[in-house]
């Protein structure tokens, strides 16, 4: 959805510069026996995206630059993420997949915050319940992104690294071996 928008942010920015680059213009009046003849250039208009199905979970997007010259038009479809996730959702459920419709909505963070707030973690791999929350504590990591508790469980889960080089201590008392023993 974002790389659709970026595109056509993209495409309307480069409109923008190609009219101000574009010298103004001027309609000439020509006076032929006191008649004055003014033209005026036709209007772009945006291509239509009709949207009437909402299976299809994409949004159109138009828009259309006009000048004195030059005229131009563009539309683009953007895949509505959220839009989907619903409509998998919905499936699954009414094929009666409760936990697996559960598990696909579990992907936006919003959802797996609130079932976090509910008492009932999101199911993870096979597992539910206690289970579940077991193995979110394991793996922060697969928390989504954008989740207020990510932070929180990665903190718990971080090891306190031994302080000092344990391994160069090592290898020093190796090396002082050898010298000793060469001698």
């Amino acid at each position: 959805m974002r790389e659709g928008f970026i595109y056509f942010i993209c495409a309307i920015l480069t409109l923008c510069l190609m009219i101000l680059l574009i010298q103004n213009s001027y309609a000439e009046t020509n006076t032929v026996s006191s008649t004055v003849v003014n033209n005026t250039p036709p209007t772009a208009n945006a291509p239509v995206i009709p949207n009437s199905n909402s299976d299809i979970c994409k949004v159109g997007v138009g828009g259309s630059v006009q000048n004195n010259v030059l005229g131009l038009a563009t539309g683009v479809l953007i895949d509505d993420q959220l839009c989907q996730i619903l409509k998998l959702s919905k499936t699954q459920f009414a094929f009666g997949m409760k936990v697996s419709a559960v598990a696909l909505l579990c992907q936006d963070p919003r959802v797996w915050d609130s079932m976090l707030d509910a008492g009932t973690p999101c199911p993870a791999r096979g597992f539910i319940g206690e289970e579940a929350a077991s193995y979110w504590q394991n793996n922060p990591s697969q928390i989504p992104e954008g989740s207020r508790y990510k932070a929180e469980y990665v903190q718990q889960v971080k090891v306190e690294e031994p302080k000092g080089d344990v391994n160069g201590l090592k290898d020093f008392g190796l090396m002082a071996l050898t010298l000793l023993l060469l001698f």
